[in-house]
C-alpha cells in the first residue's frame, strides 16, 4: 500500500466518523418521526424488514448457496457468493462486539436517561442486556456489510441491494430497536469493514472455492 492510498484511507474513515457524530443532534427528531406502532400497518412491513437483517438467515442462506454452486462447478459463483455472506456476519459480529462496549441506551429504555453507559453502571454489569446494546445496530451491519460486498463484486448486484440495505435501516428506527445515529454508524463500519475484507480475504478465498471446485467425485 502507498503512502496516497494509507492517507486516502484515514480521510475516509475520518470523512465517515464525522458523519456519524453529524446524526447524532437529529437521533431525537428522526426516531420520532420514523417510529411506527404497533397498530400500523407498518409494524409488520418493518418486522419483516429486520428478519430480513437477520445474520443467521444470511450467513444460512450464504452457505447454502455456496454449496450448491460449488456441486455445479461454479467455483467463482460460489466463493462471490460466500465473500458478501462471510463479510455480513463479520460486519454483524464486529457491529456486536461494539454496542455491547459502549453500553448505549436503546430509544426504548426509559429507566435510564439516553446515554453511553460502557460494560458497567450503577454496580451492574451491563453485558448482554438488550436494553443497553444500541450503538452501533447488528442488523443493519449486517445488511449494509452484505450489500457493500456485492457492490465490490458486481456493481450492477450492489445497486440492486441498496432498497433492501435501506429497508433494514428503517426498520430499526421504525421498531424503536435503534436510534438514527446506531443505523448510520453501522453501515460506515460495514463499507470499511467490506472493503478491508476484499482486498486481505476475497483473493485467498477464491483460490479455496477453485480447488474445492476441483476436487474428482470418489467413485
Amino acid at each position: 500500500m502507498t503512502n496516497r492510498d494509507s492517507l486516502r484511507r484515514w480521510l475516509w474513515l475520518l470523512a465517515g466518523a464525522g458523519f456519524v457524530a453529524a446524526m447524532f443532534p437529529l437521533d431525537a427528531a428522526v426516531d420520532g418521526a420514523l417510529v411506527v406502532t404497533s397498530a400500523s400497518p407498518w409494524h409488520e412491513v418493518a418486522w419483516w424488514g429486520s428478519k430480513l437483517g437477520d445474520g443467521l438467515v444470511i450467513g444460512v442462506a450464504g452457505v447454502l448457496l455456496s454449496a450448491f454452486f460449488v456441486w455445479q462447478k461454479q467455483p467463482g459463483l460460489a466463493a462471490n457468493i460466500f465473500f458478501v455472506g462471510f463479510t455480513s456476519e463479520i460486519a454483524g459480529l464486529i457491529a456486536t462486539i461494539f454496542r455491547v462496549i459502549f453500553g448505549r441506551t436503546r430509544p426504548s429504555n426509559l429507566a435510564v436517561p439516553q446515554g453511553f453507559y460502557g460494560v458497567w453502571h450503577d454496580g451492574h454489569w451491563l453485558i448482554g442486556k438488550y436494553q443497553y446494546s444500541s450503538f452501533p445496530s447488528g442488523h443493519s451491519a449486517s445488511a449494509v456489510g452484505l450489500v457493500a460486498a456485492l457492490w465490490l463484486v458486481n456493481r450492477r448486484w450492489g445497486a440492486a441491494g441498496v432498497g433492501y440495505a435501506l429497508a433494514v435501516l428503517w426498520s430499526r428506527i421504525a421498531l424503536n430497536c435503534h436510534h438514527l445515529s446506531d443505523v448510520v454508524a453501522s453501515a460506515v463500519l460495514s463499507i470499511v469493514v467490506a472493503r478491508w475484507l476484499k482486498t486481505n480475504f476475497a483473493p485467498h478465498n477464491e483460490t479455496i472455492f477453485q480447488r474445492l471446485a476441483a476436487v474428482k467425485k470418489l467413485p
